[in-house]
């Protein structure tokens, strides 16, 4: 049997994520040394401040703010500090300098993840990245190897677990948004500034990263949809209960053929979303994520666990680690990123849906039949109409109408005549208001 030298690993960062892999590389370090016939020895970790206090069982010898010359001395860098720069300049260097790299960094992936992969194509490395998306969840494997004989048609996620506590417990409690946001923040699921997880900008990362991987063409973060779940509220959630919906921020990226040119692209987008009670993705609460994927060959498949977490993710970080010293071992040129494919992106407006709209009206004999009329001008079917009794709106005057509620179900229809029928519906005199449109995604309940 061939006996190799150790491996030497360097760690750029030392947060929740970085901590647990260090710890989790110095306690089993002699088990995974047997898995990959080699051992793995970390020479060090890079901090910005070495005398910063921090609760992990980092030896302090091993810390260092010389992350170039820690780079430099190592088969394997791990990246997990975090934002754009310097971690870009930190992997490029790495790359250039012979290492293979593991990093969990979606922010940049998905701004700068052309540019890596370009980079680990000409000098043969290799680019790992499964705790990108989905924390302990192996959904970046399965995209790229597993299935990459198959075509897939649709991938559609639960990918951010702050958003799904909150319209879990908005679900399940009755809770507004603010006491479900107030309650996440105290059992530490949502950041003090949670911008980046209730506007979707952190599932639209990932939404980026599973579209390019899926379709095999590159979907630039700017190109995908993004909407936020800031205005779902109580009342939502209760008539998407009563209907046998639940509501879920969801990511889906999908194949589209356009109807007039005939030509094959791809839309991704992060918004609301109602999903039947029936369907995979109701069934996960609290924190958790999941991503269900629909292929050709392979059919339905669902990959589910916990989406964050230092420990989780600390998981799909050493998954990479043994693969990269495996190929490291093993020798010859990384596997590049697929993006053969070049498929167009399409805008939002290209989706076919089903929508369920809810509407504050004026109870006049008509006006159901003027709605209904404004919809089928516009091309979008009605499925089903329910509407509330009329109640006396807030501070009415004795002569004032009262109003009623108005929640339409519709046939599928292009996101783009769903947006023109909304327009001419609000601007409809006996339209108090459009409290709600969401996307309704799967099959009835």
């Amino acid at each position: 049997m061939i006996e190799y030298r150790n491996l030497r690993i360097a760690l750029l960062g030392a947060g929740s994520v970085g901590s647990q892999v260090a710890r989790l590389l110095l306690e089993h370090g002699d088990e995974l040394a047997a898995r990959v016939g080699a051992g793995l020895e970390l020479v060090g970790v890079a901090v910005r401040d070495v005398d910063a206090p921090r609760d992990s069982a980092i030896p302090r010898e091993l810390l260092t703010t010389d992350a170039t010359a820690l780079i430099q001395s190592a088969d394997i860098v791990i990246e997990l500090m975090g934002g754009l720069e310097p971690a870009r300049e930190y992997i490029t260097l790495a790359m250039n300098s012979g290492a293979d790299v593991v990093t969990g960094n979606k922010a940049l992936l998905a701004t700068h993840g052309p540019e890596l992969f370009a980079v680990a194509d000409q000098v043969g490395a290799q680019l790992y990245y499964e705790a990108a998306v989905g924390g302990a969840i192996p959904i970046i494997r399965p995209l790229r190897d597993s299935l990459a004989g198959d075509r897939v048609h649709r991938v559609m996620g639960i990918v951010n677990g702050t958003t799904n506590f909150i319209l879990d417990r908005m679900d399940l409690e009755g809770d507004s948004f603010e006491n479900a946001l107030a309650v996440a923040t105290e059992l530490g699921y949502a950041e003090a500034d949670p911008t980046a997880d209730v506007e979707g900008y952190d599932a639209a990362q990932k939404a980026a990263i599973l579209a390019s991987l899926a379709f095999h063409t590159v979907v630039p973060v700017e190109a995908v949809h993004r909407e936020g779940m800031t205005t779902v509220t109580a009342a939502q959630v209760e008539a998407a209960e009563k209907a046998g919906f639940v509501v879920k921020l969801l990511a889906i990226c999908e194949r589209l053929t356009d109807p007039e040119t005939g030509v094959e692209g791809v839309v991704a987008r992060v918004h609301p979303s109602l999903i039947s009670r029936r369907h995979p993705l109701a069934a996960v609460h609290e924190a958790k994520n999941a991503v269900f994927v629909q292929a050709e060959a392979a059919g339905d498949l669902m990959f589910y666990g916990a989406g964050a977490g230092g420990t989780e993710t600390a998981s799909a970080v050493l998954g990479d680690l043994v693969s990269a010293a495996r190929r490291h071992l093993a020798g010859g040129p990384g596997v590049g990123e697929s993006t053969h494919a070049n498929l167009p992106v399409f805008p939002i407006g290209a989706v076919t849906t089903r929508y369920q709209l809810t509407l504050v009206v004026t109870d006049k004999p008509g006006v159901l039949a003027q709605i209904a009329g404004l919809f089928s001008e516009h091309g979008v079917s009605v499925e089903a109409v329910q509407q509330t009794v009329a109640t006396a709106p807030p501070g009415r005057s004795g002569d004032e109408p009262l109003t009623a509620t108005l929640v339409i179900v519709t046939h599928e229809a292009t996101d783009a005549a769903l947006s023109a029928t909304v327009a001419a519906v609000s601007s409809h005199d006996a339209v108090v208001r459009v409290e709600s449109v969401l996307r309704v995604e799967g099959e009835t309940p």
